[in-house]
């Protein structure tokens, strides 16, 4: 129970928070400082406002002078509460259902924090101010904004009326990029699968990523790219800048949305039109959601080969079936026996990637797309799997195995100059996965993570 002394203490905390911050906002707006950087403005105004924290309330101690006065910096220049988890690399998302419900994904795993907003309208704030510095307007007549944050995480908000209870912010962070030794650390895919994709990339596959939101393909994708040799020119397309691909020679497009008057888009379709005039070795479109779909297969089909992408689908199967619906939004009136033999002659490889229980991400399937039968369906053979065996202390543990298919892609490689020894395919297992042990599992709790979440309202 909360004593007197306690809520005064409390209130006195506030207000002195509150005075601190009227000072920040008159330094911030002085003409002097208009010239500098983010940092030094920081620094300057954090001095300042720790003087003035000594001077005007001695029985505060320095730790908590410290703390208000970053809270105070934190509100004028950057997301409030949210900023300690902008600050911490292994932390993928925030999401905010309500000014007291934070919560964060540590190693795909949700936790609930003790970080809360003000009210309502604290959270609101911080959403507007997000909007405000990509030139973009969120209130009750535009009540919805997807924008990227300085350091390339992507932020969607959605306000009342749209939600019934509270605004909600959802940030997906790509700070901490993963190289091919990471995936083979966390057994996200064995050394045998990654040789494969490595000389698959190299030697010119296409190959589609599919998955679910949140299960890596872009991370995927990023990785992939790393294998591309330093000498060709890449052209990447995406509705929110994603990638940060691991390759000297690349030009990055982004989409636009209408401005207010309800002018200005531009697509994909157009910049994936436009790319191809640009000498591109290969296209990266960082995810097929729509008519460009038929645009992508037409350069696929059309001299650029080695190009990537990702799609949103549950299996490898269900990856092409996505594919063919989206080209139906383009309007594009093809039947669907054509349709198909163009998919099947644009894509080489399709690979599935999943988060599994326990949040462990995994390649779950590598599957070699040989053509159509003669019922016209799709032809997927798989090269490599992951077989899960069964939930381990709220983890998912399986084998990933070789399942015995030697892919056509062979006769390429040996072309190429870069064959690939057929014992890699001998069916047999690979890597046996089990649950984690000891510290680092999720029974033990996080720091900034709240100790009891039975507790939660």
């Amino acid at each position: 129970m909360t004593t007197t002394v306690e809520l005064q203490s409390a209130r006195r905390n506030q207000q002195f928070k509150d005075e601190l911050h009227r000072l920040v906002v008159d330094v911030a707006d002085l003409s002097r400082i208009d010239g500098w950087s983010r940092e030094r403005l920081r620094a300057e105004v954090l001095n300042v406002a720790r003087t003035y924290a000594r001077h005007q309330d001695r029985s505060l101690s320095a730790a908590e002078i410290d703390r208000t006065v970053e809270e105070v910096v934190d509100e004028v220049f950057g997301l409030g509460p949210l900023e300690p988890f902008l600050r911490d690399p292994n932390i993928t998302e925030i999401l905010v259902n309500a000014p007291d419900q934070v919560y964060v994904e540590i190693d795909g795993l949700l936790r609930r924090t003790d970080a809360c907003f003000t009210d309502h309208a604290h959270l609101v704030r911080v959403i507007q101010r997000i909007a405000s510095r990509v030139g973009r307007r969120v209130d009750e007549s535009s009540p919805m904004v997807d924008a990227r944050l300085p350091d390339g995480s992507r932020v969607n908000a959605i306000l009342p009326p749209l939600t019934l209870d509270s605004a909600v912010l959802s940030i997906r962070r790509f700070g901490l990029g993963l190289t091919p030794d990471d995936y083979l650390s966390r057994l996200t895919c064995t050394s045998e699968m990654l040789s494969f994709l490595q000389t698959a990339v190299r030697c010119r596959a296409n190959i589609l990523i599919c998955g679910g939101s949140g299960a890596g393909k872009t991370t995927l994708l990023n990785v992939l790219s790393g294998f591309i040799p330093a000498m060709e020119r890449l052209v990447t397309i995406e509705d929110a800048a994603e990638l940060n691909l691991y390759h000297p020679h690349v030009v990055r497009m982004e989409t636009r949305s209408a401005n207010m008057e309800g002018v200005g888009q531009v697509t994909q379709r157009e910049l994936l039109r436009n790319a191809l005039r640009m000498r591109p070795d290969r296209i990266i479109l960082g995810e097929c959601r729509g008519p460009e779909t038929v645009d992508m297969l037409q350069a696929m089909n059309t001299g650029h080969e080695g190009s990537l992408t990702t799609v949103h689908a549950n299996d490898t199967k269900d990856s092409l079936s996505r594919l063919e619906l989206m080209v139906g939004l383009a309007n594009v009136d093809i039947p669907v026996p054509i349709l198909r033999t163009y998919i099947a002659s644009a894509f080489h490889l399709v690979i599935h990637i999943n988060r599994l229980a326990g949040g462990s991400r995994r390649i779950v399937k590598v599957s070699e797309l040989i053509g159509l039968g003669k019922n016209k369906n799709y032809r997927l053979r798989d090269i490599f799997a992951f077989e899960q065996t069964g939930v381990d202390r709220g983890y998912a543990i399986g084998n990933f195995r070789a399942t015995g298919y030697r892919p056509r892609l062979l006769a390429r490689f040996a072309t190429a100059g870069q064959p690939l020894d057929e014992q890699l395919f001998e069916p047999r297992v690979l890597a046996e996965v089990k649950a984690p042990s000891g510290p680092g599992t999720s029974e033990e709790p996080l720091i900034m993570l709240e100790q009891n979440p039975e507790g939660d309202r």
